[in-house]
């Protein structure tokens, strides 16, 4: 039996977790991170249809933590949002040259994000990877948590970070619990080819049975034009357009994409994941936090799932770093106090307008569509919408010292 003694302890080696681990080993935070899964699998060369969109400010934090320039020539700039309602014309269009020039986010694949992550870790000293290995036990002390593997070994830390998904084992373990509930909706997620670029566009269009997106991504490598999907749909799971065949699937795609995108073709696999809203009661308790889906699942309707995330390491570290103990009820506290808030109000915007717009009453598709349009044509509230799509909004100022206003940090 052997043990191993770090700053912070993080259980969950998702993005969440190792982008954590990164940027607190970058200000001289020794981390552990347990991971569950096994990296080489998790980072395959095969492309599984999975994508991550990333906001402008998550590039920020990503930037300062040192993963971003293995992602950079991956990552597709979105710089156009179109956003329509059924089968009206665009309502709002937001344009990066409207915002300051930057891009709104980019799509990554998921694949490639994770071999970043991995790597990163597999080549910073102050990080311990533990992968793929699997917690048995905690046990809390006045001054540190303790984890007990499944082979023996031992690891402890004055901090415990969950980042171990929406069925956190830290989140019931500190008793934190959540509040949950279902949107009786499926996200089936899948890659598209298509004859013409896509020009850096990101459509959003509100349909009855839940929003339909299309993100733009890098070029495959045979050279055709690729888009991510996101279709959103309710019913029997035998109803599911997970379960059409290649043609069927691939007409009701091209009825629901514009024109300009000319032939549509899906491609690699299809898949299909349950829609809901968690949010824990608490993200903090002695020498415990959560971060991530372990403390917040919200709908995708916005794309700020995992940048919301980014948004708590970026305030958990800003507190860890320095600190003569980071596990101390001043860290964790502080840390709840100040992301708590943004993470309920992007929740509760999530889910009101999924509700919003998954309503086909001709009273309220009126409503939303005047709304839309408004939007459009006010330019402080638009403005406010394309600070928050970016990943800029309440939530961000002052996290990590010169965060904001440093492009170059990396």
């Amino acid at each position: 039996m052997s043990k191993i003694t770090h700053d912070v302890l993080i259980i969950g080696g998702g993005p969440a977790g190792l982008s954590l681990a990164a940027l607190l080993a970058r200000g001289g935070v020794r981390v552990a991170c347990i991971d569950r899964e096994d990296p080489a699998q998790q980072a395959s060369a095969v492309f599984d249809g999975r994508t991550t969109a990333i906001s402008l400010g998550s590039r920020r934090i990503l930037e300062r933590a040192g993963i971003w320039p293995a992602l950079a020539q991956y990552g597709c700039a979105i710089e156009t949002i179109q956003i329509t309602d059924g089968d009206s014309p665009t309502l709002v269009t937001f344009a990066h040259h409207e915002a300051g020039g930057e891009a709104f986010g980019w799509i990554v694949e998921n694949r490639i994000l994770r071999r970043a992550l991995f790597d990163h870790a597999r080549a910073t000293k102050n990080i311990d990877h533990i992968a793929p290995a699997a917690v048995t036990a905690l046990i809390r002390t006045p001054d540190r948590v303790t984890a007990t593997l499944a082979d023996g070994r031992i690891v402890s830390a004055p901090l415990l970070v969950g980042a171990d998904g929406r069925n956190s084992f830290v989140r019931d373990w500190a008793g934190l619990g959540a509040r949950q509930w279902s949107y009786k909706q499926r996200a089936v997620i899948c890659t598209v080819e298509h004859d013409n670029p896509h020009n850096h566009i990101a459509l959003e269009n509100f349909r009855p049975e839940g929003p339909f997106a299309v993100l733009p991504m890098t070029d495959g490598e045979n050279g055709a034009h690729r888009s991510s999907v996101v279709w959103t749909e309710h019913g029997p799971e035998k109803d599911s357009a997970l379960t059409y065949d290649q043609a069927v699937f691939d007409a009701a795609l091209t009825a629901r994409f514009p024109d300009f995108y000319g032939a549509i073709k899906q491609i690699g696999k299809r898949a299909a994941y349950p829609l809901g809203l968690i949010h824990a009661h608490d993200y903090a308790a002695a020498r415990t936090v959560l971060i991530g889906d372990a403390a917040h699942g919200i709908h995708p309707i916005a794309g700020q799932g995992l940048n919301l995330g980014f948004r708590d390491i970026a305030v958990l570290a800003d507190l860890v770093i320095g600190a003569d103990d980071p596990g101390i009820d001043d860290v964790v506290y502080e840390y709840q106090r100040k992301r708590r808030p943004d993470n309920m109000a992007m929740a509760g915007t999530t889910d009101i307008l999924n509700r919003l717009f998954s309503n086909n009453v001709t009273p309220v598709r009126a409503l939303r569509r005047f709304g839309l349009r408004l939007v459009d044509r006010t330019a402080p509230v638009k403005k406010f919408f394309m600070a928050q799509a970016m990943g800029m909004g309440s939530g961000m100022p002052g996290l990590l010292p010169g965060l904001m206003n440093d492009r170059d940090a990396a």
